[in-house]
């Protein structure tokens, strides 16, 4: 008779659902882990693909505001994760991930330096009018404060540049939408 204790075991893992199946090794001396849970993604806010007629229709006449921030969350290439928001009286309308800055330029002057791939400086900016840009679409940005650098927009890149870049396309045709359809003139850059 053989012995079968010091062989690995192998487990699978069965769900129902979309979350498919799952083979483990569990060597002699463990314990098979539990599956992870998978998070419950929070709903995404109103106006994220774009303004509807209804959501127009409720905001007709009233201010919305674009607000730029640095988030906590860096990713393994030092690049450093933003949230480009569309607000109206305290509720979020959109929120679309975003970065500014190459990896490396994290840390540097935001301010005083032009061409050195840093993140947008915190202020304000007027917003231009979205325009084609080759195969992609450019909006300027144009600060309201004292500063050295120009030619800074928001516009489709990943990995990131001086300007806000927004990775995912369909966010930049969003945010385009939105702009021809609110008087949305001016970027808040908070952080």
């Amino acid at each position: 008779m053989r012995n079968w204790a010091g062989l690995p075991l192998l487990l699978l893992t069965l769900c129902s659902g979309s979350c498919g199946s799952e083979a483990e090794l569990v060597l002699p001396g463990q314990h098979a882990k539990t599956a992870p849970q998978q998070a419950t993604s929070k709903p995404l806010p109103p106006g994220q693909a774009g303004p509807s007629q209804e959501l127009l229709a409720r905001l007709q006449g009233k201010k919305v505001q674009l607000i730029a921030r640095r988030t906590d969350f860096q990713q393994t290439d030092g690049q450093r994760q933003w949230r480009l928001e569309l607000h109206h009286a305290g509720m979020v309308l959109a929120s679309w991930s975003a970065v500014s800055g190459t990896p490396s330029s994290q840390d540097l002057e935001r301010r005083w330096s032009p061409g050195n791939g840093a993140p947008l400086p915190q202020g304000d900016y007027s917003l231009g009018t979205p325009e084609p840009w080759g195969k992609d679409i450019w909006i300027t940005l144009a600060p309201r404060f004292d500063t050295s650098r120009s030619g800074l927009g928001i516009h489709h890149c990943n990995p990131g540049s001086g300007c806000l870049c927004l990775p995912d396309r369909s966010s930049l045709l969003a945010l385009t939408a939105w702009m021809k359809e609110v008087d949305l003139k001016k970027l808040r850059v908070v952080n």
